[in-house]
């Protein structure tokens, strides 16, 4: 007996213990697994992402504040597919040319459509940035979860065993128990990641966001001392 149950024990690979679970469980380890390759592709995705984002802010805040005009720089950016600052800057300076051309005669109503504009393109970049992180939670969250699931039904299988057989030798009980407890490995496999990813990647979102929000910020005030230069001789005139 011993013999027989140290033929059974020795065979308990993971392979093995794949093969032999039941279909319920075999579903649960393949959507771990599944969730767990997703995980990283995305993080893979958004570390090359993010880090292609900052490089940008830098290269366009190199040029932004490098004494270059801003309708050279618009001239420049206007035709391209451009993102992050690049973008937010367009966006104020096409709303910005559209309203001098149609003779705009408020500042206060100049100002807050571009604001507006900048606002929208904001949001738009900081969706951008987030795409995806709410899948990183969803497996974070539910992934121990689901193991769990995998888990209980795999001990169930083995109090199955345990009343066919009617021995409680542990080569019998021993797969079941086994199948049950990688069920929950792979679930904290696909979690673990996941969670700490989530984290990450949010704070550097919110951190990109911010330094848009910031240059965002600053432009509306470059603009506001441009609009009161140009629209302010005209109310005097207007005035007179």
């Amino acid at each position: 007996m011993e013999q027989v149950g140290l033929a059974a024990t020795s065979d308990v690979t993971l392979w093995s213990l794949f093969m032999q679970a039941g279909l319920v469980v075999k579903l649960v380890m393949l959507g771990l697994i599944a969730a767990s390759v997703w995980t990283w592709a995305i993080v893979v995705d958004k570390s090359l992402n993010y880090g292609r984002v900052r490089r940008q802010l830098d290269n366009f805040e190199q040029v932004f504040w490098s004494g270059q005009s801003l309708e050279e720089l618009y001239r420049t950016l206007s035709d391209r597919q451009t993102t992050g600052m690049g973008a937010i800057f367009v966006s104020a300076m096409r709303e910005w040319k559209k309203s001098f051309e149609r003779g705009a005669r408020s500042p206060i109503g100049l100002q807050m459509r571009i604001d507006r504009a900048m606002d929208v393109t904001l949001a738009r970049e900081s969706e951008s940035l987030e795409a995806r992180l709410g899948s990183l939670a969803t497996i974070g969250s539910s992934a121990p979860f689901i193991g769990l699931f995998g888990t209980v039904v795999g001990i169930m299988t083995s109090f199955q065993a345990i009343a066919g057989s009617k021995s409680t030798n542990l080569a019998v009980v021993a797969p079941g128990i086994a199948e049950a407890l990688l069920a929950t490995a792979i679930g904290l496999l696909a979690a673990i990641p996941a969670v700490i990813a989530y984290n990450k990647f949010t704070a550097d979102a919110g951190k990109l966001s911010a330094r848009m929000e910031a240059f965002a910020d600053e432009f509306s005030a470059i603009l506001s001392r441009q609009i009161d230069e140009k629209l302010q001789p005209s109310s005097r005139q207007a005035a007179q």
